[in-house]
C-alpha cells in the first residue's frame, strides 16, 4: 500500500488535521478570485455571444446592443442585491437549494439542486472551452489540438484544487487580479483612444462586410423581436457564477456573512463595469463576430489554423496593437481567468454535494473531507462529468453554451420565489419589541421588491432561453435535469428505507445460543496457522478446520499431512466435497445446514489475508479469499474474521519521515524506526565504525 500512498503524498501534500480547518478558510482577497472568477470571466464571452446573435440579422441590428446590454446589467445588479440578502438569511452554504428547501419544499429544492449541479458542470466545460478559444486566438496553430488542450487544463485544475482551497486560491489570485487589471486598462485606454481618434479606432474585423444569415435576409418584425430576445438571452450568460458566493459562505473567514456580502458587492461592481466597457468598445471599434464567418463576413479567409478571433482578442488588437506585449498579457490573462472560472465550480460543486449528502439526497461519500480538508470525492465527480462533455462537444463554446443557461436561470427563479416566501414569514413574524417588528417589516419590504423584480426578470429570461435555444441543443437539459432529479429523489428514498430498516425496535432480539467456528485452510503454512492460532485463542465452544476439496488429490495430501499434527493441534478436520470445483457453494450449504440444526448459534469463519506493500502484489494475492468473504457476508448468522499476515514488502516506509538526528533520544523525540532492511544496513555500518574506533 505504501507504493500507492507515497505518490498521493507527492501529488496532494501532507494530510491536514481537523484543527487546521480554520487556517484553510478564506480572507476576502483570496475568496474573490476563487468564487468570482466565473462571474468576472463571463464578461469575456457574454458580450461576444450577444453580438454573435445580433450579427445574424445584419450589421444594422447591432444598434440594439446598448439597450440589450443595459437590461442585462440591470438584471445583474438586481441579482447581486438579492443574493446579498440570501447570504444573510441562509449562510450555511446551501444557497438557492436551501432557500427552496426551507420555503418551498423538497420537490422544488431538488429541482434547484439538479439545475445547480448541471450549472456547475457547464461552468467548468464552458469556461475551459472559452479559455482554450482565447488561447488559440493568440496562437492559431494550436487549433488542431483544441480538445487535448482543454482536457489538459481540466486535469490541471482538478489537481490544484485537490491540494486544498487555500492553496488553489493563492495559485489563482494572481491571474484573476491580472485579468481585472488588464480589462480595466483595456476599457480606459480604449475609451481614450476612441475619443481621440474615432476613425482610427477599429478592430481587425471592421473592414469585413456583414451579410445576414439566409433566414434573416428578409427579416420580419416578429423574427426581429425573437432575435433581440435571443441576443438578450445570450448576453445573460454574463450572469453565470453569481450564485457561487452564496453557496460557499462557509468557506469564508469570520465574520462569514459580512465577508461574503462584501465579496459579492466587489464581484458585482467589477462584472458590471467590465460588461458595459467591453460592449461599448466592441461597438466603437466595429467588431464583427459571426456564427459562420465564411458565409457572413465577406472577404474573410479562415481555416483550421486561422480561426475567427474572439471579441477580447479583437479589442486587444484595436486598443494595444497587434503583437504588442499588452495584447499578449490581455489574452493570457483572459485565457487564464476563463480557465480559472472553472475553479468556481470546483469549490461550489463539492460544497453543494456535501449539503445534498447531509440531506441524504446524494451518496454519503460526498460528505467526507479528504486529506487536504476538501471534498475530494465531489471534485473528482465534477471532473469526470466535465471530461465527458468536453470530449462529446469537442470543446466548442457556442455548442456548449446552449446547455448552460437553463440550469442557471432555473435556480435563479426558484431561489427568488423562495425568498418571497421568506420575506412574507418575516413580515408576519410576531414579536413584542416594536423596533424589531418595524425593522422586520422594512427589511421584508426591500427584500420583497428586490426578489419580486428578480423573480419576474429571471423567469422571463428562462422562458426566452427555452424558446430561443431549445432546438439549438438546450433540449438536452430537459433530459439531464430530470435524470439528476430522479437520482437524488430515489437516493433519499433508499437511505430512508435503510434507516427505517435498521432503526431500533422492540421486535428485534439479539443473543446467540452456542458458539461454532471454522478455520478455512488449504495448506499448512504460517498465515493459515496464524488464523488457526487466533481462533484457538478466542476459545470457541466448538472449533474445526474446514478444507474444500476442489482438487481431490490435493485434498487427500492435505488430510494426510493434517493427521501428523492433529494430536498436537487438537482441532478436527472436515473436508467438504466440491464436485463442481466451487469454493463458496459447498461451504455456504454446509453452514446453512449447520445453522438449521443448531438454531441461533453464532458461526465464525476465520480466513488468512496477506498484507502486501506493492500495488502489483494485489494482482497476485487474495482473490479467492475475497470472493469467498463477499459471498459469506450474505449468509445469515455468519461472521467473517480476517487474520492478517504481513509480507516483508509491507514494511512501513514513510517518505516524509526524517532520519534520526544526534540528541533525538536524549530529548525524548520519537523517530519512526527504519524498515527492516535499512535497520540491517545501519547496524552493519555501526559495527564497521565501532571496529575502526577500536583499531584507532
Amino acid at each position: 500500500m505504501n507504493d500507492l500512498i507515497q505518490p498521493k503524498r507527492w501529488f496532494l501534500g501532507r494530510k491536514l488535521a481537523n484543527e487546521n480547518l480554520e487556517g484553510q478558510l478564506l480572507p476576502k482577497f483570496i475568496a474573490l478570485p476563487i468564487f468570482s472568477s466565473d462571474a468576472l470571466s463571463s464578461v469575456a464571452y457574454g458580450p461576444q455571444e450577444m453580438l454573435l446573435v445580433l450579427t445574424m440579422g445584419g450589421i444594422g441590428l447591432l444598434s440594439a446592443a446598448p439597450a440589450i446590454a443595459l437590461v442585462v446589467v440591470a438584471l445583474l445588479g438586481i441579482i447581486v442585491f438579492s443574493y446579498r440578502k440570501i447570504i444573510k438569511a441562509y449562510p450555511s452554504g446551501g444557497g438557492d437549494y436551501e432557500v427552496a428547501m426551507k420555503n418551498l419544499g423538497k420537490k422544488w429544492a431538488l429541482l434547484v439542486a439538479s439545475a445547480l449541479l448541471l450549472d456547475y458542470v457547464m461552468t467548468v466545460t464552458v469556461s475551459i472551452a472559452s479559455g482554450t478559444d482565447n488561447l488559440i486566438s493568440a496562437f492559431p496553430s494550436l487549433n488542431p489540438w483544441r480538445v487535448e488542450i482543454a482536457v489538459g487544463f481540466l486535469i490541471a485544475l482538478c489537481a490544484v484544487n485537490l491540494r486544498g482551497v487555500r492553496e488553489s486560491g493563492v495559485a489563482f489570485a494572481i491571474p484573476t487580479y491580472l485579468f481585472m487589471g488588464s480589462v480595466a486598462a483595456l476599457i480606459v485606454t480604449g475609451l481614450i483612444r476612441a475619443a481621440a481618434d474615432p476613425a482610427g479606432f477599429v478592430s481587425p474585423s471592421a473592414h469585413y462586410e456583414v451579410v445576414p444569415m439566409s433566414q434573416f435576409q428578409s427579416i420580419t418584425q416578429t423574427a426581429m423581436t425573437l432575435l433581440f430576445l435571443r441576443a438578450f438571452a445570450s448576453g445573460c450568460s454574463a450572469l453565470t457564477g453569481i450564485e457561487a458566493i452564496a453557496n460557499g459562505v462557509q468557506a469564508f473567514r469570520l465574520p462569514k456573512i459580512k465577508n461574503a456580502q462584501k465579496t459579492m458587492l466587489m464581484m458585482g461592481s467589477m462584472a458590471i463595469f467590465s460588461f458595459i466597457g467591453i460592449t461599448a468598445l466592441a461597438l466603437l471599434s466595429k467588431v464583427h463576430y459571426a456564427e459562420d464567418p465564411v458565409v457572413q463576413l465577406k472577404g474573410w479567409v479562415g481555416g483550421l489554423t486561422n480561426p475567427q478571433m474572439s471579441v477580447m482578442a479583437q479589442l486587444g488588437t484595436a486598443v494595444f496593437g497587434e503583437g504588442s506585449w499588452m495584447f499578449y498579457v490581455l489574452q493570457a490573462a483572459t485565457a487564464a481567468v476563463l480557465l480559472l472560472a472553472a475553479n468556481t465550480a470546483f469549490n461550489g460543486f463539492p460544497l453543494l454535494t456535501s449539503v445534498l449528502a447531509g440531506d441524504k439526497f446524494a451518496p454519503k461519500a460526498l460528505l467526507t473531507r479528504g486529506d487536504r480538508l476538501v471534498y475530494s470525492n465531489g471534485m473528482l465527480s465534477l471532473t469526470l462529468a466535465a471530461l465527458v462533455l468536453l470530449i462529446a462537444f469537442q470543446a466548442d463554446v457556442t455548442r456548449l453554451i446552449q446547455l448552460y443557461m437553463l440550469g442557471v436561470f432555473t435556480s435563479f427563479t426558484v431561489g427568488q420565489v423562495g425568498m418571497l416566501r421568506h420575506w412574507k414569514r418575516l413580515r408576519l413574524k410576531k414579536t413584542d419589541d416594536p423596533n424589531e417588528a418595524a425593522m422586520n417589516r422594512q427589511e421584508a419590504l426591500s427584500g420583497t421588491i428586490a426578489n419580486g423584480l428578480g423573480a419576474f426578470m429571471t423567469f422571463s429570461v428562462l422562458v426566452i432561453v427555452t424558446a430561443t435555444k431549445f432546438f439549438d441543443g438546450a433540449w438536452m437539459v430537459f433530459i439531464i435535469m430530470p435524470v439528476l432529479y430522479a437520482v437524488m429523489y430515489y437516493t433519499h428514498r433508499y437511505y430512508s428505507m435503510v434507516e427505517n430498516e435498521i432503526r431500533m425496535d422492540d421486535k428485534t432480539v439479539f443473543g446467540a445460543k452456542g458458539d461454532y467456528a471454522i478455520v478455512l485452510m488449504d495448506k499448512l503454512n504460517k498465515p493459515q496457522l496464524k488464523a488457526l492460532d487466533y481462533a484457538l485463542s478466542s476459545r470457541h465452544t466448538h472449533l474445526e478446520v474446514v478444507h474444500i476439496a476442489v482438487d481431490p488429490e490435493h485434498a487427500k495430501k492435505f488430510a494426510k499431512t493434517w493427521k501428523k499434527y492433529e494430536k498436537e493441534i487438537g482441532v478436527p478436520l472436515r473436508i467438504l466435497e466440491s464436485p463442481y470445483r466451487e469454493f463458496s457453494a459447498p461451504l455456504i450449504q454446509y453452514l446453512q445446514e449447520h445453522r438449521d440444526k443448531n438454531d441461533k448459534e453464532r458461526i465464525s469463519v476465520y480466513m488468512p489475508k496477506l498484507v502486501v506493500g506493492h500495488w502489483w502484489e494485489h494482482i497476485l494475492h487474495n482473490h479467492r479469499a475475497g470472493r469467498i468473504r463477499k459471498q459469506l457476508m450474505y449468509v445469515r448468522g455468519v461472521m467473517v474474521t480476517l487474520v492478517p499476515w504481513r509480507l516483508e514488502s509491507a514494511e512501513y516506509k514513510d517518505l516524509f519521515a526524517r532520519r534520526p538526528l544526534p540528541g533525538d533520544s536524549r530529548r525524548g523525540q520519537f523517530v519512526r524506526p527504519a524498515p527492516r532492511r535499512q535497520r540491517g544496513l545501519q547496524n552493519k555500518v555501526s559495527r564497521v565504525r565501532a571496529k575502526r574506533i577500536d583499531e584507532d
